[in-house]
């Protein structure tokens, strides 16, 4: 492992990858949508070798697996070795998937091995995104394809904007974080994502917006099911962090207030709140 993205490697190797192992399935069902339309978008075919990035528990590497089958092949890298070792409790023996715990900006990869870089909300976490696309760059076939998903504004996406703005007045305010440092939301700006890949020597750049209503938490009942958002709102997410060191009486007023407003959404079996992302490809040039 690199000395660089050292705070990441030790957050997802442990109380961040603990977290997301223990509501993979949840989380897997509010991306699907996401990491469908960074599929549809890479158009993978049959025979084609892709390298996942920020592959977590694997759903995105065996939804690619489907596509490229047995003749393709798929390698998955990620950080953490919890999510690592969900992926390969849930991969089928026969899946053209393998998972490999690694930091991607600075793995030995395989040089001009593959047709597609692709990645499902995993690339905004690099704390030098240009130096790291530029090294997995390296790992593609000349006019190799790039095809990932990645979040847009905090503000556009309800699963931070509805439980961060109902503990205001409740939870002492933090400095806002700097919007380019390592984070789910460090590729908000399109402009900065276009600059990135550019430097990185990728060409054909496009980013396109991608909205969708999404399923967060679920119940068998709508309280059950608002239950369920809640509890994962206080585990995973800024919310979480948010909560660090606060007194029982603050969480408590806290989570009531979160509560309220994920009642105001729709959804009967989960909780269905509004999603905000960018689709962007780009390709390796051909020489």
């Amino acid at each position: 492992m690199a000395e660089k993205n050292v705070y990441q490697i030790a957050d997802w190797n442990g109380p961040s990858g603990e977290r997301w192992v223990a509501y993979q399935t949840r989380l897997d069902a509010m991306m699907a949508v996401f990491g469908q339309a960074a599929i549809e978008a890479a158009a993978p075919a049959t025979g084609e070798r892709v390298l996942d990035v920020g592959c977590g528990a694997g759903a995105s590497s065996l939804a690619l697996a489907a596509r490229v089958g047995a003749e393709g092949h798929v390698l998955g890298v990620d950080i953490s070795e919890p999510l690592i070792g969900r992926a390969l409790a849930l991969a089928p023996q026969d899946a053209p998937a393998l998972f490999l715990v690694a930091d991607a900006s600075s793995a030995e990869l395989p040089e001009g091995a593959f047709d597609i870089l692709f990645s499902r909300f995993g690339v905004m976490f690099f704390d030098d995104p240009t130096a790291a696309f530029a090294h997995m760059r390296c790992a593609l076939k000349p006019g190799a394809r790039v095809a990932f998903v990645c979040w847009r504004g905090m503000a556009e996406n309800d699963w931070v904007r509805l439980p961060m703005g109902a503990i205001k007045g409740i939870v002492p305010p933090t400095a806002p974080p700097d919007s380019e440092a390592p984070g789910p939301f460090s590729f908000g700006d399109q402009g900065r994502v276009a600059r990135i890949l550019t430097a990185a020597g990728f060409t054909d750049i496009a980013i396109a917006p991608f909205d969708a209503s999404i399923p967060f938490g679920e119940g068998g009942t709508r309280d059950a099911a608002i239950d369920d958002a809640v509890e994962m709102t206080l585990e995973v997410g800024p919310l979480s962090r948010a909560l660090v060191g606060q007194p029982g009486d603050i969480r408590a007023r806290a989570s009531a207030a979160v509560r309220a407003a994920f009642a105001g959404c729709p959804g009967e079996r989960s909780v269905m709140i509004d999603g905000a992302a960018w689709i962007v490809t780009a390709r390796n040039p051909a020489s």
